[in-house]
């Protein structure tokens, strides 16, 4: 193998490579073919898995049958022992940007359109013989490859140095081609002087990975696109060897994924928001059942009452026609039956107004109201734990624009909050306050409990944190009011002392 021959020319080894396919049709049908054949003398390719969510696909039964590895999910292929590429036939945009993205570092990706070009090059090559023609089909390849390619495509020097470039790479740093023609490839990209990771260490630089590997390389960066809008490229290197193995240039590709990851962000976002309502809607139930709790307690007492009268009016009536002295008990009696009936209709209708489902909907509110309509059912069990509340809203209304459930649960957070801190009583003060001047509102709600830890106060907020006991709470609340706060383009924050008690001031943009 290490010998010469007698014209002093050398004999390439062959270069093993594992090949995987994701696509099962009939361009990988060709593959599979094409690699079965001598086509490649210095080249031992071996096939080792095929992709395809179509059972039936007709690559994916050659494959099969020939006793290659397949599957419908791309990811298994990443698990196979000492893979090389995975060529992408799928011609979706998605399936190659996830490969891209979840590959492994020592995996390199052939996406669609080259792969497409190769399938042609070798039926063109096999009836090629000349010289000429193997020069023409070069220039075929390298027109195709540069040129045609929807991607971003240059091809860069070891000394970054630019020897080629398509058009569509041309339009997105928006120069000629004269200006990119034998300049640093960091310099158009993003007008630095040095190798990015060099001038800006922040970059990882897929070039210099490529060079130092010998292996394909991916980044994310950020490019200034045209017009100096901002924009985000996934950039992937590809070494170009020559017969002695050694890296002579490198093929950039990059695809502007501005979009990809805009649109991902905002399925995120919206996740996210319905995720909120879920756990807010799930912590409104556990905060029901407790005011559940507390005005069964709350409406037992005037019932009580109304028994009490109606067992007075049903024994006078007992013994016979009512006196006048009777009638005028009656009409007392029933006067306090009424006040009594009102009060528990006040208490329920608190409790079905809170525990009544809406839609995520924002309306004009005003936070007075809000307040007070929290404050009617949690009245009793600052009663019971003995606290003494008072309130000082603002004289006029404070308008802002929200959604009443989730504000409702927002404030009823803060009071229990509030409440549990003071398991023997004290003093609970809720205060609103117009700002015309700042266009907001402020709501403060101050307690006398024995106040938050220096060393707790900055994770209150945080899920699932709690300085209660176990089965005492989720340690959600807090953080659940935060969200609300934000939703709303809020914010809070806390004022404690330990021992002194605790005060949370929320601030709300007004209409």
């Amino acid at each position: 193998m290490n010998g010469r021959r007698p014209t002093d020319i050398k004999t390439p080894e062959k270069l093993f490579l594992n090949l995987a396919i994701v696509g099962g049709g009939r361009t990988c049908k060709f593959f599979l073919d094409l690699f079965d054949s001598e086509v490649f003398p210095y080249l031992d390719i071996n096939i080792v898995g095929v992709c395809d969510i179509d059972p039936e696909a007709e690559g994916l039964r050659m494959a099969r049958n020939k006793g290659i590895y397949t599957t419908d999910n791309f990811r298994n292929l990443f698990s196979i022992k000492n893979l090389d590429y995975i060529i992408e036939l799928t011609n979706n945009k998605q399936v190659l940007f996830d490969l891209i993205r979840m590959r492994p570092e020592r995996v390199g990706i052939v996406e669609h359109n080259i792969s497409h070009l190769f399938r042609d090059l070798v039926t063109v090559g096999n009836q090629l013989k000349s010289a000429e023609y193997q020069l023409t089909l070069e220039k075929m390849s390298s027109d195709f490859l540069i040129q045609q390619s929807d991607a971003a495509i240059v091809v860069i020097n070891t000394d970054f140095t630019i020897v080629d470039a398509n058009e569509a790479y041309l339009k997105s740093v928006d120069r000629s081609r004269k200006e990119v023609m034998g300049a640093h490839c960091y310099e158009i990209l993003h007008g630095l002087n040095a190798p990015c990771a060099v001038a800006n260490p922040i970059l990882k630089c897929p070039m210099i990975e490529t060079l130092k590997t010998g292996k394909s390389a991916h980044v994310i960066h950020e490019l200034n696109g045209t017009r100096d809008l901002k924009s985000y490229g996934n950039i992937v290197t590809y070494p170009l060897k020559n017969q002695d193995g050694e890296i002579s240039r490198v093929i950039e590709i990059w695809r502007d994924i501005t979009e990809e990851i805009s649109s991902r962000w905002q399925r995120r976002v919206a996740e996210l928001k319905a995720d909120l309502n879920k756990i807010v809607q799930e912590d409104r139930l556990i905060s029901l059942g407790k005011l559940a709790a507390s005005c069964v307690h709350q409406i037992n007492n005037p019932l009580q009452g109304l028994l009490i009268f109606t067992g007075l009016m049903q024994n006078i009536v007992a013994e016979g026609t009512p006196s006048p002295e009777d009638l005028q008990d009656f009409r007392k009696h029933l006067a306090l039956m009424s006040c009594e009936l009102e009060r528990c209709g006040k208490i329920v209708s608190g409790l079905l107004s809170f525990s009544r489902a809406s839609t995520v909907e924002f309306t004009d509110l005003d936070l007075n109201e809000i307040l007070k309509d929290i404050i009617t059912p949690t009245k009793h069990k600052m009663d019971l734990q003995n606290i003494r509340l008072k309130t000082d809203f603002s004289a006029r209304p404070l308008r802002v624009q929200g959604n009443a459930n989730q504000l409702q649960q927002c404030f009823l957070n803060l009071i229990f909050n509030a409440i549990e801190a003071m398991p023997q009583g004290g003093r609970l003060e809720i205060v609103s306050k117009l700002n015309n001047k700042r266009k907001i509102c402020r709501i403060e709600i101050n307690d006398t409990g024995a106040g938050i830890p220096d060393e707790y106060v900055q994770h209150i907020f945080d899920p699932f944190f709690t300085t209660k006991e176990q089965g005492q709470g989720t340690g959600l609340g807090l953080s659940i009011a935060y969200g609300i706060i934000k939703n709303h383009r809020g914010n809070i924050k806390v004022n404690s002392r330990a021992g002194k008690g605790c005060s949370f001031i929320v601030n709300f943009p007004i209409l």
